[in-house]
């Protein structure tokens, strides 16, 4: 099978993997994590945070989709995950030029969220609507919902809720969210007295990157890998995006913090009108459930708010809590995945 396929978001590359892993015989193309081959360009070409960051990239997209568009007579199927900003333009300029080509795209722009009106556009260029959300149906007609990937790639899920002793400290993985982030982490965990601070990392920053972007680390301890810091911890503070869908998952009871930009955040303000911004606490507003966690954003990041949120804690029904949110979601996408590729 020859692929052309657009990953620009780390998440995109991590839900990507066990897709390719399980197709026999795949050639890709496009714009995906170099570990997956030679792409046209690196997914980290793309990596943007907030709308003023975006910017200086708008030329170099639209150089890409007009290649991508022409790169497209030459493969089977096209394969689009998450990304909308980028991802529907580049469907509208292939269908333009090339409309019997399959258009399958993965992890589902949120209109529930954001931009109600791309629901027309996204079902007129693409082919296979393929969702991850169980709701996701109810505001696309073609939607089809294929599981969640987290269900596929989470190597362990807590059977009990244990003290174990450990804390870990999640501040994201963009830089601009690490600093505005770790410094309120650094002052709760040295209120926290007797535990073990666990600091998450993302694997792809440098021993000089992680010294630049965190500054002073000594009173904790680094791990690589988030799934082997939750299984260590009984509690987390974690930055606002897939890794609280994880720690909700896995079992581990935490509280979510958020500081975006100031115009980013009035932005979103104007267009989002969400209860909550946590996946997990969303798929539970959808199905009319109490929320599974405590969120803190903006000028409400404060120290006082997150230590109040761990010491108030019943971990006890957030671990029950969890078990119902797995129940929710089903099962992994990976099999209804490979059955879309290899029809």
């Amino acid at each position: 099978m020859k692929l052309l396929v657009s990953a620009l978001e780390p998440s995109a590359n991590l839900h990507l993997e066990p897709i390719l892993n399980a197709l026999e015989q795949c050639e890709m193309y496009g714009i995906f994590d170099e570990r997956f081959g030679k792409p046209l360009l690196p997914s980290k070409a793309f990596s943007i945070m907030g709308f003023l960051d975006a910017l200086p990239k708008i030329r170099k997209a639209k150089k890409a989709i007009k290649t991508m568009a022409r790169m497209s007579f030459f493969v089977d199927k096209v394969l689009l995950i998450d990304s909308p900003a980028f991802n529907i333009p580049l469907a509208k300029a292939i269908k333009t030029i090339n409309p019997n080509v399959e258009i399958i795209y993965y992890i589902l722009p949120q209109v529930w969220a954001w931009k109600p009106k791309r629901v027309a556009v996204v079902e007129k260029y693409c082919d296979v609507l393929a969702s991850i959300l169980p709701f996701e149906q109810n505001f696309y007609t073609k939607a089809t919902y294929v599981g969640h990937p987290l269900l596929d790639e989470i190597p362990l899920f807590k059977l009990r809720a244990d003290e174990t002793g450990v804390i870990a400290f999640l501040p994201g993985s963009r830089k601009s969210e690490i600093r505005s982030l770790f410094p309120i982490y650094k002052e709760v965990a040295s209120k926290i007295e007797g535990k073990e601070k666990l600091l998450v990392i993302p694997p792809h920053f440098s021993y000089r990157e992680i010294a630049e972007i965190y500054g002073d680390i000594h009173d904790f301890k680094i791990c690589r890998n988030t799934y082997e810091a939750f299984e260590k911890s009984e509690f987390a503070f974690v930055c606002s995006g897939t890794a609280t869908l994880e720690a909700a998952l896995v079992g581990v009871p935490f509280v979510l913090a958020y500081k975006a930009k100031a115009f980013d955040y009035w932005i979103a303000q104007q267009f989002v009108k969400l209860k909550h911004v946590g996946l997990a606490n969303l798929l539970f507003d959808f199905e009319k459930m109490e929320p599974l966690h405590q969120e803190f954003l903006q000028e409400k990041v404060t120290v006082d708010n997150l230590l109040q949120a761990y010491e108030t804690m019943d971990k006890e029904a957030f671990f029950n809590h969890a078990k119902k949110l797995r129940s929710l979601l089903g099962h992994g996408s990976q099999e209804a995945m490979i059955s879309i590729m290899t029809v």
